[in-house]
């Protein structure tokens, strides 16, 4: 390992001890290490700014960021256990190239904003990726829905057969959950969008940095102003952007768990793609939906990530060495919850739903809503109109189609309103990180 940056004189390092202290640090800093490289050229153009670096000094600390950066993309620079991380791999690298203006680099930073300012970057970045994704699979459900309408479905409560549904509503209601997880995922991004850099170890420093400057540059709506606050809010945005990603998770689950009884045999209503089932090892006539399953199981992850960075969070104000175990469920939070969501699109483009079996599985019972409120709308006060049609002497196959037309309440299936979806995805997908 490179020397340390803290390393005093007379002071033995331990090897077990470091290895401890270092854990898994300067892997995980892999996945925002160009984020950390890109934060270091705005807090190295506001140094020049303010007089510490002169003109030459930062274009040559430019000119090495960027080499930097392309051999870390390329494989010709490698994040590992010769650094105690990757700010320090920075820093020795411009120390290694550049001498004593390599050396200038952390005047007025400390690794506690650094870090900081490479996760908000990330976050940013994911949280982007969240939205898009759920307005495209939001974008597939309304195109759906606006196809399929009239497909009847049977529509159940408690895993019972309750009413005669749609495809129509079954789509229409996985739209405007995506758009609302989209929406959060917008919102939660603008909340984050705050530029810890420059607040150095939670306390300021004795310098007129620029921090207006790097706002600007590194493309923060805002900067995040109180010093001590941006200490106080690690943990608090990655739990939020968790929080934005959960939302999602959560309406995949149950979509997940709709396609997984519909493929069954018992119900046999729709079929997956074939790339989305895998085979039995012993079974020779299984296809599985394993996809499905694994993407309904996938919240448990992110839901865990959520619960480890809360349990770090039980500290005083100030920064604290714990917050470094956060990095690790954040990655693998929004790692494995972004890859299942990535795969979902292509699954509800190619659903192939079998309308055959759908209204057979229609039953006279369903049809038994219908009747009361008819007899209600027909002056039968309804809790006797529930009586009479709750008798299975009344019950006779209806017809499906006249069934969802006459379900004419908004949001049903006669007056399923997708317009007013298209509207509100429309606006989302108008809505870019700034």
């Amino acid at each position: 390992m490179s020397d340390l940056l803290w390393q005093k004189p007379g002071v033995t390092v331990d090897a077990d001890i470091q290895a401890f202290l270092a854990g898994d640090d300067v892997v995980l800093d892999r996945e925002f290490f160009l984020h950390d490289i890109a934060a270091s050229r705005a807090h190295a153009e506001g140094l020049q700014r303010i007089g510490i670096l002169d003109d030459g000094e930062l274009a040559a600390v430019v000119r090495e960021l960027a080499a930097l950066a392309d051999d870390f993309s390329t494989g010709r620079f490698v994040l590992d256990e010769r650094y105690e991380d990757g700010h320090s791999a920075i820093e020795v690298r411009l120390v290694e190239r550049l001498g004593d203006a390599g050396k200038k680099i952390h005047t007025g930073r400390s690794r506690n904003d650094q870090v900081l300012v490479a996760t908000r970057l990330w976050l940013k970045e994911q949280l982007a990726r969240t939205r898009a994704l759920c307005v495209e699979v939001a974008g597939i459900a309304l195109a759906r829905a606006q196809a399929e309408a009239d497909v009847p479905l049977p529509g159940y409560t408690h895993l019972q057969r309750a009413v005669v549904s749609s495809l129509g509503m079954w789509w229409a209601a996985w739209a405007e959950g995506f758009i609302d997880n989209a929406a959060r995922a917008a919102d939660t991004l603008a909340w984050v969008d705050a530029n810890p850099l420059g607040s150095a170890a939670g306390y300021g420093v004795n310098l007129p940095l620029d921090r207006d400057h790097t706002t600007a540059a590194l493309g923060f709506g805002r900067m995040q102003v109180a010093a001590t606050y941006a200490q106080l809010s690690r943990g608090k945005f990655e739990m939020a952007a968790i929080e934005a990603l959960s939302s999602a998770m959560l309406d995949l689950r149950r979509l997940a768990w709709d396609l997984s009884l519909f493929t069954a045999g018992e119900f046999g209503f729709v079929k997956l793609p074939a790339q989305y089932t895998t085979g039995s090892s012993i079974m020779p006539n299984k296809r599985n939906p394993d996809v499905i399953e694994l993407m309904r199981a996938t919240y448990a992850s992110v839901a865990a990530a959520r619960t480890e960075i809360e349990q770090l969070l039980s500290l005083p104000s100030g920064y604290h060495r714990d917050l470094q175990l956060s990095k690790g469920a954040l990655f693998h939070g929004f790692g494995k919850g972004l890859q299942a969501l990535a795969l979902l699109p292509d699954l509800l483009r190619n659903l192939d739903w079998d309308a055959e079996r759908m209204r057979a599985a229609l039953e006279p019972s369903m049809y038994a809503t219908d009747l009361a409120v008819d007899m209600a709308r027909e002056g039968l006060p309804f809790r006797e109109a529930y009586r009479q049609a709750a008798d299975p002497a009344r019950w006779a196959q209806g017809d499906p189609a006249a069934s969802l037309a006459a379900r004419v309440s908004p949001g049903a299936a006669g007056e399923l309103r997708l317009s007013g979806l298209r509207t509100r995805l429309a606006a989302l997908g108008e809505r870019r990180e700034t």
